[in-house]
């Protein structure tokens, strides 16, 4: 029923506004490619619709097949013929590449690539690739409304309409300026850095740790201020944000130790990947008033529950803004992750080399694929 209105959505934004698409798709739509007649492609996460992409490839006589769910020996069930194997969420498992014998390459339709073994999949041949521009501005956008909603506590001003029908000047009502306070960013990458740069436009500080990023890219990025340590950074920051890739290093990189750095006065936002915090440390942090509050879109399990999952009890809370992994998910945003997933299926069942626009190591050095910067990345 939830997904309801987004099929409607995008069918209304297909059929309104096939000409801008086709611009975004260049020419994938357009190619004189001889049809794909034969050709097998595999998509996981049913909830997800990709109704321009499952269009364009039905138009090239490709069976697209869809998986009921996630599960590995479901989405086993259904691989064998598969040519390309379309994913967003599920997890891709050596169990299921070694069911594949036909699989030549793994989309991931959206930028993290975690939930996918990349190196189990080039030890057999077979490429995987991602669509890392078509967000950059949609999530930043989402952490600033986290951050904004908190700091300005719009949430709890409306649960005390709710419950009073108004409310008058209450003290914990008192919000926040943004002007004068200094934003933390945790990864100054894309949507780090697109971040950053909204903050400043309200007269927000920056500053941010991220050890592959050297001080002069992070002023010239977006007047950003670096500090060599994780510590350095909780310590000073009125808003705390995780903008960094989800990979070993990270992993529960914040924890009790890292929250407990933090301001009393601070808000923690995390718009990138739920397993780069300790979420049950987080659960207490809040719970305990050791920070004012948080606004996550990420959880390491998902979805979560009512009750029964470690964030479950931030919920309710008036100082908590918890939203469903959808900061991604706006018309502009999925025109262009549509219009990018359709090129890359068309390279891909089509025998060209793949293109891959990432810079994340693991996706580096695999055969038949050429490496390129997004038109994006060059106009920046």
């Amino acid at each position: 029923l939830f997904f309801a209105p987004a099929r409607a959505m995008l069918n209304r934004l297909w059929l309104g506004g096939r000409r801008q698409l086709l611009q975004l798709q260049g020419t994938s739509l357009q190619r004189s490619m001889s049809s794909l007649q034969g050709k097998v492609l595999v998509k996981t996460d049913v909830h997800l619709e990709m109704p321009l992409t499952e269009a364009a490839l039905k138009k090239k006589n490709v069976s697209v097949v869809i998986t009921p769910d996630d599960e590995e020996d479901t989405i086993i069930s259904h691989i064998k013929d598969a040519t390309v194997l379309m994913t967003c969420y599920g997890k891709i498992t050596p169990r299921i590449l070694d069911a594949a014998p036909k699989l030549r390459g793994i989309i991931k339709y959206g930028v993290g690539i975690d939930a996918i073994d990349v190196a189990a999949a080039k030890e057999r041949g077979i490429n995987v690739c991602n669509i890392p521009w078509y967000a950059e501005d949609t999530v930043a956008e989402g952490a600033f409304t986290l951050m904004s909603v908190l700091l300005k506590k719009i949430l709890s001003m409306r649960l005390h309409m709710e419950r009073e029908g108004w409310a008058w000047t209450l003290p914990e009502l008192l919000g926040r300026d943004l002007a004068g306070l200094t934003v933390g960013v945790i990864g100054l990458g894309k949507i780090g850095s697109r971040f950053a740069q909204m903050c400043g436009a309200f007269k927000m500080a920056t500053i941010a740790y991220d050890p592959y990023v050297d001080a002069a890219q992070m002023q010239q990025r977006s007047n950003t201020r670096k500090v060599a340590e994780l510590k350095e950074l909780l310590q000073q920051a009125d808003v705390v944000s995780v903008n960094c890739t989800l990979n070993a290093e990270t992993q529960h990189m914040i924890g009790p130790e890292q929250l407990a750095a933090m301001k009393p006065s601070a808000v923690f936002i995390n718009t990138s990947r739920g397993g780069i915090v300790q979420e049950a440390a987080l659960v207490q942090a809040l719970l305990q008033q050791q920070i004012a509050g948080a606004g996550v879109d990420v959880f390491s399990s998902e979805p979560i529950t009512l009750h029964g999952h470690v964030m479950s009890p931030l919920l309710h809370l008036p100082n908590v803004l918890l939203t469903p992994h959808l900061t991604f998910w706006t018309h502009d945003a999925m025109a262009r992750l549509e219009a990018e997933t359709i090129d890359r299926c068309m390279e891909l069942l089509s025998g060209n080399p793949v293109t891959i626009y990432s810079d994340d190591p693991r996706l580096q050095g695999q055969h038949n694929a050429a490496y390129k910067p997004h038109p994006a990345a060059l106009a920046k």
